[in-house]
């Protein structure tokens, strides 16, 4: 042992360093060449879990029984690598992280960096005194353990990079996932080499930020892919530090599901456009509200005689497309409420005045984000001139329908009126005498006969004739005879025919 180190012992030079460095955060550890541990300040105490010299060890030995280091890789130090033996080696260090686990214990309790100096002896060339100058890191790297846990478990990509070189130090799973980029790859690039902000909408705000170090606010990019394609996402950056080094957080959310859903429903509504241009039936796309005409395709131009400079924009009720007001009333009530229209039987009015008979369709769809309606017009007109044309022949050369099987006389009656017109008067709202006398006219009988059968003037059976007509709006025998089949009431057991009573009214 130097006299200088005695004299340091021994005399109040020790106790004065001791009260300079007792203050400091930083733990100093006072080490004798010897590997004696001379003092210790509070802060190196705590930083060991002990509050004395004897339980932090007398010697650097009993420190070594104490207290078991490793690296942060989990490589255990060796006897000669602990920093107190360094120390007094007479080697300068810094900067050395080892984790500390106290002797008997699994898991480490704290996480120190350590640098290493010696004390010189002024009046001899040999070190009187080694120093350790300790660190806690303990809640620095606690924090950065569950800040890379959350980073790498966070399904969100992202990506880190060093504000002093943009070369990138960290990325998650989630950004390796939407890229297709390998890791290693990735960490020993810059943003010069995988462009985050390729095609950025505001690249140049975003550089600017980059150089600042400032917040880069939300944008959408694209991304190049290692297989040469690209994804569309939305990129935004946080400064943050990361090991005291300014650093800047890229975090994405992919788009490339809704840019193919996009262009999924671009090319759905192309060829929907198409089909309705090129259909053969007239149709026509208006709005639910205030049913005004977007679009007609060619067939409706020329049902219609209305092009579509005509139309377009304006609501069917101010065209005057419709014939009928109530059908029009019925027609945008039913879409008003929700209802679509299957063959609805209504009259239009052509852009001459025309009147055309349609049956009218009509669906509700999503056009570009809007809520429409589509429309379709099955032009009938031809096909009722075709019916009406076919009954009035049957009436003008079957003046009598007694061998007209009853399903055929229900046919003529639909064909008169449609089955959802059926209505009105019922076989109820005729007396039992106008009851008679259709059951007679269902059979074909004229009107003498018909008097000659029940007994009664001529007159009489043409005032029952008359008021049956007007009940059931009807004005020809064989419409009334099919009126009445339609209903079940064919007149198959009327009275016999008896000797006429000129007397009975």
């Amino acid at each position: 042992m130097t006299t200088a180190l005695k004299s340091l012992r021994e005399t109040p030079e020790l106790r004065h360093l001791s009260q300079i460095v007792s203050g400091l955060d930083e733990g100093v550890i006072l080490i004798d060449p010897d590997g004696s541990l001379l003092w210790a300040n509070r802060a190196a105490l705590a930083m060991h879990g002990v509050t004395t010299m004897e339980e932090l060890g007398r010697t650097t030995a009993d420190y070594r029984d104490r207290f078991k280091l490793r690296y942060r890789n989990n490589h255990r130090l060796l006897p000669a690598d602990y920093p107190m033996e360094r120390a007094v080696g007479g080697e300068r260090f810094s900067d050395v992280i080892v984790e500390v686990t106290v002797a008997g214990e699994a898991e480490p309790r704290w996480v120190h960096q350590v640098r290493g100096l010696s004390l010189d002896d002024h009046d001899n060339d040999d070190s009187c005194c080694a120093v350790l100058i300790i660190q806690d890191l303990s809640a620095l790297i606690e924090a950065e353990d569950r800040f890379e846990q959350s980073f790498n478990a966070n399904p969100a990509p992202a990506i880190i990079c060093r504000l002093a070189d943009l070369r990138f130090v960290k990325v998650n799973d989630g950004f390796l996932e939407m890229t297709g980029h390998i890791r290693d790859q990735v960490l020993c690039r810059t943003v010069y080499d995988i462009d985050v902000l390729r095609n950025a909408d505001r690249r140049d705000l975003a550089k600017e930020r980059l150089c600042e170090g400032g917040t880069i606010p939300q944008m959408e990019a694209e991304l190049e892919l290692p297989n040469g394609g690209t994804k569309l996402v939305i990129v935004a950056g946080q400064p943050i530090e990361l090991g005291d080094q300014p650093c800047m957080l890229f975090t994405f959310a992919d788009l490339e599901p809704r840019r193919k859903a996009e262009a999924a429903l671009r090319h759905s509504e192309e060829r929907f456009t198409r089909t309705f241009k090129m259909a053969p039936v007239a149709m026509a796309i208006g709005a639910r509200d205030g049913h005004r005409l977007c679009e007609v395709n060619d067939a409706f131009s020329a049902m219609t005689g209305y092009s579509s400079t005509d139309i377009i924009g304006r609501a069917l009720a101010d065209v005057g497309l419709w014939a009928d007001e109530g059908a029009r009333s019925a027609i945008e009530r039913a879409i008003d409420d929700g209802r679509d229209l299957r063959g609805h039987e209504a009259r239009v009015a052509g852009h001459d005045g025309h009147q055309i008979d349609c049956l009218v369709s009509t669906e509700a769809i999503t056009l570009g984000g809007d809520d429409c309606v589509l429309w379709a017009f099955h032009d009938i007109t031809q096909r009722k001139a075709t019916e009406s044309e076919l009954v009035e022949a049957i009436e003008a050369v079957m003046k009598d329908t007694s061998w007209f099987s009853r399903s055929i006389m229900e046919k003529l009656a639909r064909l008169r009126a449609p089955q959802d017109e059926i209505g009105g008067a019922q076989l109820e709202d005729l007396t039992a005498r106008e009851r008679e006398v259709l059951a007679l006219v269902c059979r074909g009988l004229d009107d003498k006969t018909i008097a000659r059968t029940l007994g009664v003037a001529g007159n009489t059976v043409r005032n029952h004739v008359a008021r049956i007509y007007a009940k059931i709006g009807v004005n020809r025998r064989t419409a009334a005879a099919a009126w009445a089949r339609a209903r079940g009431f064919d007149g198959s057991a009327p009275p016999a025919p008896s000797a006429p009573r000129a007397s009975q009214s």
